[in-house]
């Protein structure tokens, strides 16, 4: 697909200076740019790749002004990483948009119900009494439950399982290889050592606008609902528990375990490989560190935290500088001990 930078510049509501009508056909980064693709200048360190860009066009912010010749028409905005994600979001709608149908092989009982330019990918399996939304998304062999809903624009990428029961909202994009509403993990001890497995007789909920990274799994609630509010975000490789609950705008990164039950409040930012325990709840806008360990509440908002088990994120860098030191320190008091017997001596 070809577009005119006139017709990116009325996307974005983007100032041009240089040639409205080049042809744009292509995304590109700032030092790898060539004819015909566009790029953007975001971060100040890539400031002296605009100077030699072979790109056609480049992203830049509206208050940009240039210490040299620049060979590229430039499109000023107000942000150029919101302009992009913009750019790139109507141009991945127009690719995912042409999908329509349903392709052969593919096994969809009769009792589902489909809206209007729904595609549904070969070998995909569709139980009964599912509900799908316009302009729907089904990639090849994915699998979706009896009784499952399925809202208006959500792309389902390839080899999702999605089991019995769960509702997903709408404008989700669930990627490559996920899983949601399988057991969650309950087990009851018994007496002679072994475990009794609790039905999980419960649900997942993917409110409007719910991302799920690459082979992300999130376990059915024991009784109720596993819930992913409006608008979360959630990486590649993440575990959510039986009846966690994560917040509204709520984001996190790969490898994050968290255990059953915990709340997590909206706009929270979660690094990677975060643990969890369960039972918790997360105050809203909290701030957690890669490889932190969680293992209590966080009740007041707005505070980051940091290591395993967490401390206020200041707190927790005072204590790994202090740890840094502490040969030093040992070696220290060795010598004052030793200074100490030879007085006696």
């Amino acid at each position: 697909m070809k577009f005119s930078l006139r017709q990116i510049a009325s996307i974005l509501h983007a100032e041009i200076e240089g040639d409205p009508n080049l042809e744009i056909h292509t995304f590109a980064s700032i030092e790898e740019g060539f004819p015909g693709a566009i790029t953007f200048l975001g971060n100040e360190k890539y400031t002296p790749f605009i100077y030699q860009t072979r790109a056609s066009a480049v992203i830049v912010d509206k208050d940009f002004l240039p210490n040299g010749k620049i060979q590229a028409t430039l499109l000023k905005v107000d942000d150029p990483y919101t302009a992009v994600a913009l750019l790139l979001e109507q141009v991945n709608k127009l690719k995912v948009s042409q999908k329509v149908g349903i392709e052969e092989p593919s096994q969809i009982h009769s009792s589902v119900r489909m809206g209007q330019n729904v595609f549904i990918g070969s070998f995909a399996y569709l139980d009964k009494d599912i509900v799908i939304g316009d302009e729907v998304k089904i990639y090849p062999n994915v699998y979706i439950g009896e009784g499952s809903e399925i809202g208006d624009n959500t792309i389902i990428f390839p080899n999702v399982t999605i089991y019995h029961g769960t509702k997903i909202g709408n404008n989700c994009i669930i990627h490559a290889g996920s899983c949601i509403g399988s057991d969650g993990f309950g087990f009851a001890p018994q007496e002679d050592g072994s475990f009794k497995k609790i039905p999980q007789t419960g649900t997942v909920v993917l409110e409007d606008g719910v991302e799920l990274g690459a082979n992300t799994c999130i376990d059915r609630a024991t009784f109720g609902q596993t819930i992913i509010r409006q608008g979360a975000k959630l990486d590649n490789l993440v575990q959510l528990a039986h009846n966690v609950e994560i917040g509204k705008n709520t984001v996190i990164a790969a490898q994050t375990g968290i255990a059953g039950s915990t709340k997590l409040g909206a706009n929270c930012m979660v690094g990677g490989q975060v643990g969890i325990v369960g039972h918790l709840e997360i105050a809203d806008r909290s701030m957690i560190d890669a490889q932190s360990g969680v293992n209590k509440s966080i009740k007041e908002s707005g505070k980051a935290f940091r290591g395993s088990p967490i401390q206020p994120h200041r707190q927790q860098l005072k204590s790994e500088l202090l740890f840094r030191k502490l040969e030093e320190m040992y070696n220290k008091i060795r010598d004052l001990e030793d200074q100490i017997q030879n007085l006696g001596s």
